[in-house]
């Protein structure tokens, strides 16, 4: 993954203009403290393994988000302390549940996607209802209210060193998340190799195909999963009858 910049991208009529040299691609990322609750591919292009890794640990701040420009966003964002509080198939599930009411509910184009333990990586379309920060709240603080509803009807005192914490201050994300503006085609597949390379090189599972939460089945096998990805998205048309 390349470094954070600090600079700010070119810019006409208040958007981020894409670099001359496309081949290049170094888009600006941005972190967000919002939502503290927080194209078709070939499948040979998508599903191939790449060696190279884009995520890190480390956040930087004071950085600039661009929407507007119609471009696809890398998005990163962990859960409260990195606890693996989506380590359960359930909580998994739950996740894409709520990701597919947030995407039907503010019309974008989910890319592609992969749901971790402790994090997710989700590559979305602006969306053509508000902002993406906006969206990306509502995704995390819709999933942290049911998740915490649920443990906090189930658990009782019997609550797990891993859930006491979380589950008392009311946490399941941590306040910020990482955005990096997909330019190009190129970086875009590029993304979308890592996510679904990620279960596999954590060894969770011994192929992509092998971890049900993320967009690998689709792109490999066309499968339809609990999030619609890559929704051809209608141009509505509304004429008004003239008397």
């Amino acid at each position: 993954m390349k470094k954070a910049t600090r600079g700010r991208a070119p810019e006409l009529g208040g958007l981020a203009q894409p670099y001359s040299d496309t081949s290049r691609d170094a888009p600006p990322v941005a972190v967000s403290r919002v939502g503290c609750g927080e194209l078709t591919l070939a499948c040979s292009l998508v599903t191939a393994k790449s060696s190279r890794s884009c995520y890190t640990l480390s956040m930087p701040t004071n950085l600039h988000r661009y929407y507007g420009a119609g471009y696809s966003h890398f998005i990163t964002t962990s859960c409260y302390q990195r606890r693996p509080l989506l380590g359960t198939a359930r909580c998994r599930d739950l996740f894409l549940e709520v990701m597919e009411q947030i995407r039907q509910r503010h019309q974008f184009v989910v890319v592609g996607y992969v749901v971790m333990p402790e994090h997710v990586h989700l590559l979305f379309t602006e969306p053509e209802r508000r902002n993406l920060s906006l969206v990306v709240a509502a995704l995390k603080q819709t999933f942290a209210h049911r998740l915490l509803r649920e443990l906090r009807g189930k658990a009782g005192a019997q609550t797990n060193a891993l859930w006491s914490t979380p589950v008392a201050v009311g946490h399941i994300w941590q306040c910020r998340f990482y955005d990096f503006v997909v330019f190009t085609g190129k970086k875009r597949v590029e993304k979308l190799r890592y996510m679904h390379r990620n279960p596999v090189q954590r060894g969770l599972v011994s192929k992509p195909e092998g971890w049900l939460w993320s967009s690998f089945r689709h792109y490999a096998h066309g499968e339809c999963g609990p999030v619609v990805v890559n929704e051809i998205q209608k141009a509505e048309l509304h004429v008004r009858k003239i008397s």
